[in-house]
C-alpha cells in the first residue's frame, strides 16, 4: 500500500496539523513529504486565517470517508504523533487528541482531559526532544474505533538517554480524522523493580552534565537538573531551596560569577535507583578569575527517564575559614577595582562590588543602602557625572576574613572637570571567593 496524500485541517482555534483522514481511495502517510511541511508551517502561523484550498481538500475527503481504517494505517498514526514530537511544539501535539481525550502520561499523576491539559504536559516533555520507536505492538480493529498496544522506546535527544515504556492507545474518528481518544503510558515495571543500571563512572559523569548546565549561564536550565522534590543547600546562601522556582532563583545570583567546576576527589555509591557522588570541588569564578573549593553532596535518582539531583549539599572547606591573607598593598588595590567600575558606566558593575549584606551611606543621599537594588539605583544617578577617584591619604586596618581602608579621596567629575574631596571609609569582607 502507497501512502501519498495528507490532509491538514485548518481550525480556528488550533491546528490540525498531523491529523490523517481515514478514507476508503487514499490511505493515511507513514511520514510527511516536504509540501506538506510547508504547509504545516504557513498553518502555525496563520492560526487563524481561512485557507480555502486546504479546507476545501479536507471537506472532499471527509465526504468519501467510509469510517474503514486497516492494522497498517493504525501504526501510522503512531509516527504522525511522533512527527507530532518532533516539532517542538506542544499544540501541534496536544491536536492528535480529540477534544475530551484521557492521557495517563508517563512522568506526571495527573490525567489529562482537555487540550490545555495536554498541551501543558508536552510542555514540559518536549524540552526533552524525545522521539519514538515501537518495539512491539499489538493492534486491534472495531467499529468506529481502533487500539495499539505494546511497547516503545523513547530518545532523548538532550542527553542521549533511552527509556522503554508500555503504550495503550485508542483512536476514533473525530470530525473524521482519526484520533487518540485515550493514551496511557507507563515505565516498564521490571526496571522499576530491578533497579536502573549505572556505573561509577556514569555517576561522576552526572556532575559534567550540571557543569554544562552552569555553563549556559541560564538559571533554569540548571534547575531542570533537580528532581522534583529536589533540595539544594548551596555555599553562599542560607535558605534551602525546595522547589523549582527557588533553585532557580538562587542560581540567577550564582551564574552572575560565571562559575565552572572540577572534581578533585570523589566517592561513588549505587544504590537501588539510587546513587550518590560525595567529595571535593573547585570552582573557576569567570567573572574575576579566582577559585574557590567547596565540599560537595549528589544525590541522584531515576526520574523521568534520566538521572536527576534529588540532594545537593556544597560547603566552603573549614580550613577556608581561616583567615584569608591581604597586604595593605592588597587592600588599597580593592579601591581601583571599585574605581574600575566606576569607570565602566555601568551601575550593575559597581553594585555586584559589594557584598551580599553591604552598607552603603552615600555622599550625596541621605538614604542608607541596604540591598543590591538600592546600590545600584544610586550609582545610576551618580555615574552620570562620569566619577573617578583617587586616593590622597590611605589608613589600613587588616582582620579575620576583613580589611579596612579608611582616609581621604578626590573625584574628578569627567562631565564638568570639577573636583570634589570627600572622606572615605571601605571595610572589605571575604564573600564568594573574593573581597
Amino acid at each position: 500500500m502507497n501512502f501519498t496524500t495528507i490532509t491538514i485541517s485548518i481550525l480556528l482555534a488550533r491546528s490540525s496539523a498531523f491529523a490523517p483522514a481515514a478514507v476508503s481511495t487514499s490511505r493515511v502517510p507513514t511520514s510527511l513529504n516536504s509540501h506538506s511541511l510547508r504547509t504545516l508551517a504557513i498553518s502555525a502561523d496563520r492560526r487563524r486565517s481561512k485557507i480555502p484550498t486546504v479546507i476545501q481538500e479536507s471537506k472532499k475527503m471527509k465526504t468519501n470517508n467510509t469510517g474503514a481504517i486497516t492494522e497498517k494505517e493504525v501504526r501510522a498514526l503512531f509516527g504522525l504523533w511522533n512527527q507530532a514530537l518532533a516539532t517542538g511544539d506542544s499544540r501541534i501535539v496536544a491536536d492528535r487528541y480529540i477534544k475530551n481525550p484521557v492521557l495517563l502520561p508517563t512522568v506526571s499523576d495527573q490525567p489529562r482531559t482537555d487540550f490545555d491539559s495536554v498541551k501543558d504536559y508536552f510542555d514540559t516533555f518536549l524540552l526533552k526532544k524525545p522521539q519514538g520507536k515501537i518495539l512491539e505492538g499489538n493492534v486491534h480493529l472495531g467499529d468506529g474505533w481502533a487500539s495499539d498496544t505494546g511497547i516503545y522506546e523513547f530518545t532523548m535527544g538532550t542527553t542521549g538517554d533511552k527509556v522503554k515504556g508500555r503504550y495503550s492507545y485508542n483512536y476514533i474518528q473525530e470530525n473524521g480524522q482519526w484520533k487518540i481518544q485515550h493514551h496511557h503510558s507507563s515505565v516498564m515495571p521490571e526496571e522499576i523493580a530491578l533497579g536502573k543500571t549505572i556505573s561509577e563512572a556514569e555517576v561522576r559523569g552526572l556532575f559534567q552534565l550540571w557543569n554544562a548546565a552552569l555553563r549556559t549561564l541560564d538559571a533554569k536550565t540548571v534547575a531542570y537538573r533537580y528532581a522534583r522534590t529536589g533540595v539544594l543547600l548551596p555555599t553562599v546562601s542560607d535558605t534551602p531551596r525546595t522547589d523549582f522556582s527557588g533553585i532557580e532563583d538562587y542560581f540567577i545570583n550564582f551564574l552572575k560569577l560565571q562559575p565552572q567546576g572540577e572534581i578533585l576527589e570523589s566517592h561513588v555509591t549505587i544504590g537501588h535507583n539510587t546513587c550518590s557522588d560525595v567529595g571535593i570541588y573547585e570552582f573557576t569564578l569567570g567573572a574575576n578569575g579566582s577559585k574557590i573549593k567547596g565540599r560537595y553532596s549528589f544525590v541522584y535518582v531515576w526520574e523521568d527517564g534520566e538521572w536527576k539531583i534529588s540532594h545537593h549539599h556544597s560547603s566552603v572547606m573549614p580550613e577556608g575559614t581561616m583567615s584569608q591573607p591581604i597586604e595593605e598593598e592588597e587592600v588599597k588595590n580593592l579601591f581601583y577595582l571599585w574605581n574600575s567600575a566606576l569607570a565602566t558606566e555601568d551601575p550593575d558593575a559597581v553594585a555586584k562590588r559589594y557584598a551580599s549584606k553591604a552598607v552603603l551611606l552615600p555622599t550625596v543621599s541621605d538614604v542608607p543602602r541596604t540591598n543590591y537594588a538600592l546600590i545600584k539605583d544610586y550609582f545610576v544617578g551618580f555615574l552620570r557625572k562620569k566619577p573617578q577617584g583617587k586616593i590622597i591619604e590611605s589608613n589600613i586596618t587588616i582582620g579575620h576574613n576583613w580589611c579596612q581602608d579608611a582616609g581621604i579621596y578626590e573625584f574628578t567629575m569627567g562631565t564638568t572637570g570639577d573636583k570634589v574631596k570627600g572622606r572615605y571609609s571601605f571595610v572589605y569582607v571575604w564573600e564568594d571567593g573574593e573581597w
